[in-house]
C-alpha cells in the first residue's frame, strides 16, 4: 500500500505539472494572441488615418503635392524625427516633392528659407540629386534603405551648408517592379536629441515606405484618370464645336447637286468642307486638309473657315480669294502650320465651274463617260508671304449630267496590310465606275467610302469628299 501511494503522489504530481505546462502554453498563447490582434488594430487604425489624412490632401488645391506633404506629415510623426523629405524618380534623376519639418539636406545658406515652409518646400521641389550625387544619390544605386548615426560625421553630407547641425539620419528607397520610384529620408531624432536613430525608428521608416508607395501609385493613376477624363471633355468639346461648324445639309443650288462625306480618323478632324454663298448666282464649294491631326488641326481647320467666310463680303475673283486667304494665315499662325484648299466657284447662271487648289489633291471630272483630271498650281495656304502666292485657276461649262469629285489624301494614301497605297488611280476607278452606273451622288459615296473600308487595314488619316452634280 506503501509503494502504490508513493507512485500515485509521483504521477498525481507529473498530472498537475504536465496540466500547468499546457495550462501555461494555452495562457502564453492566449496572450501573444491578444498582443497580436493589439498590434493589428493598431495597424489598422494607423493606415485608417494615414489614408483619411491623406485623402485630405489630395483634395486640397495642391492634388499630388498635397498627398505627398500629408504623407511627409505622418512619417514625422510616427518615426519621432525632426524632419523628413520624400524625394521621387523624374527621369535618371531625384526630386524633392514634399517636405516636414526643419529639413537641413537643401543646398542653401539662406537661412530665411528655414523659418517659412513654404519656402522650405519650394527650394526643395527645384533641386535635383543624381545618382550616386552624395548619400541620397547612394542609394539610386544601391537601392538599399541606410541608417547613419551622425550625418555630421559623414562626408556624403559635406555639401549641405547645415552639414554640422546633422545628427541622425535614415533613408529607405520605394521599390516597384524591380524599379525605384522614390526615397525617403528622415533627419534628426527627435525622441532622443543629438542621439542616433533607434533600430525600432529605422524599422518603422522602411515599414512605412509602402504606405507612401502606395499613396504615390494612387495619386499617379487619380491623375492619369483625371487627365484622361479632362482630354476627352475637351476631344468632345471640339467634336462638338467642329460638327457645328459644318454644314448642316448638302445644298441643292439651281441645277447643281452638292454632297459631302467626312470620316476622321481620331476624335475629331483635321479636315473641313463648306459651302458659302457669294450672291444669288454663285457659291464657293471648298474642301481642305490641315497638316498633322487631332485638336491642333481642327483648330486650324476652324480658323480657316472663318477667314474665309470673313472674305466672302468682299468677294472679287477666285485667285483673289485665295491669295488673301493664305496671306491671312501666314501671318496668324506658326510657321510649321499650313493647310491645303481645293475650292470650286459655282456659277449657275452661266453654269460654269471655276477651279483653284492650294496644295491640295487633283479636282476629278466624268462627263459623257470620260475622265478629266486638272491640276492647277498653288502652293498650300500660310507657308509663303502674300508677294510670293499665285495661284492658278481652271474654268470650265458644266454640261448635264457632270459629276464632278474633291477630295483629300487620306484616300488615295489609305494603306493596306502590305503596305501598299490605294493612289488615285484606284480612287478613280472606283469614281468612274460608280458614275458610269448611273449611280446618285450618295451611292457614288458609299461606293468609294466602302471601297477603302474594305482595302484599308486601319485608318490613319481623315478622309473627306465632295461631290458636285449638274443635273
Amino acid at each position: 500500500m506503501e509503494g502504490f501511494s508513493i507512485a500515485a503522489i509521483i504521477l498525481l504530481f507529473l498530472t498537475v505539472v504536465l496540466l500547468g505546462a499546457l495550462l501555461y502554453r494555452q495562457s502564453d498563447r492566449t496572450f501573444r494572441l491578444r498582443i497580436a490582434l493589439d498590434e493589428s488594430e493598431s495597424r489598422r487604425r494607423e493606415i485608417s488615418n494615414f489614408l483619411t489624412r491623406f485623402s485630405a490632401g489630395i483634395k486640397g488645391e495642391e492634388g499630388f503635392f498635397g498627398a505627398m506633404n500629408a504623407a511627409a506629415i505622418h512619417i514625422g510623426e510616427q518615426t519621432d524625427c525632426e524632419s523628413v523629405a520624400i524625394y521621387i524618380m523624374e527621369g535618371s534623376e531625384l526630386h524633392g516633392v514634399s517636405v516636414y519639418g526643419t529639413y537641413p539636406l537643401v543646398h542653401t545658406s539662406n537661412k530665411l528659407v528655414f523659418t517659412r515652409r513654404r519656402h522650405l518646400l519650394e527650394t526643395i521641389r527645384r533641386e535635383t540629386i543624381a545618382p550616386g550625387e552624395g548619400f541620397l544619390g547612394g542609394i539610386i544605386i544601391s537601392r538599399l534603405a541606410e541608417q547613419v548615426p551622425c550625418g555630421a560625421e559623414d562626408d556624403r553630407f559635406m555639401s549641405y551648408p547645415e552639414f554640422r547641425n546633422l545628427g541622425g539620419v535614415m533613408a529607405v528607397p520605394m521599390i516597384r517592379d524591380g524599379a525605384i520610384i522614390g526615397v525617403i529620408c528622415a533627419v534628426n531624432n527627435r525622441q532622443h536629441p543629438g542621439k542616433p536613430f533607434s533600430s525600432n525608428q529605422f524599422e518603422r521608416l522602411k515599414l512605412l515606405a509602402p504606405q507612401v508607395l502606395m499613396v504615390h501609385n494612387l495619386v499617379v493613376a487619380y491623375g492619369e484618370i483625371s487627365r484622361r477624363d479632362r482630354i476627352d471633355q475637351e476631344l468632345e468639346l471640339a467634336r462638338v464645336l467642329q460638327q457645328s461648324l459644318l454644314p448642316k445639309s448638302n445644298p441643292k443650288w439651281g441645277e447643281f447637286s452638292i454632297h459631302a462625306y467626312s470620316r476622321s480618323a481620331k476624335e475629331v478632324n483635321g479636315d473641313f468642307y463648306d459651302f458659302i454663298k457669294i450672291d444669288e448666282d454663285r457659291m464657293l464649294v471648298m474642301i481642305a486638309d490641315a497638316c498633322g491631326k487631332g485638336i491642333p488641326a481642327c483648330m486650324l481647320t476652324a480658323m480657316t473657315r472663318s477667314v474665309a467666310r470673313s472674305l466672302i463680303d468682299n468677294f472679287t475673283t477666285l485667285h483673289d480669294f485665295l491669295c488673301k486667304l493664305s496671306d491671312k494665315l501666314n501671318r496668324d499662325t506658326d510657321a510649321d502650320r499650313f493647310i491645303t484648299l481645293g475650292c470650286c466657284l459655282l456659277d449657275r447662271k452661266n453654269m460654269l465651274l471655276e477651279f483653284a487648289r492650294a496644295g491640295h489633291t487633283d479636282l476629278v471630272t466624268f462627263v459623257h463617260n470620260h475622265i478629266r483630271i486638272m491640276s492647277p498650281r498653288g502652293a498650300a495656304l500660310g507657308i509663303l508671304p502674300a508677294k510670293l502666292v499665285k495661284f492658278d485657276t481652271i474654268c470650265i461649262a458644266i454640261e448635264p449630267g457632270t459629276t464632278v469629285m474633291m477630295y483629300s489624301d487620306g484616300f488615295t494614301e489609305a494603306v493596306d496590310a502590305e503596305g501598299n497605297e490605294f493612289g488615285q488611280e484606284q480612287l478613280v476607278e472606283t469614281f468612274e465606275n460608280a458614275c458610269s452606273e448611273r449611280n446618285t451622288l450618295n451611292e457614288i459615296v458609299d461606293s468609294i467610302s466602302r471601297r477603302i473600308i474594305e482595302y484599308e487595314e486601319s485608318q490613319s488619316d481623315d478622309q473627306t469628299l465632295v461631290l458636285i452634280r449638274r443635273d
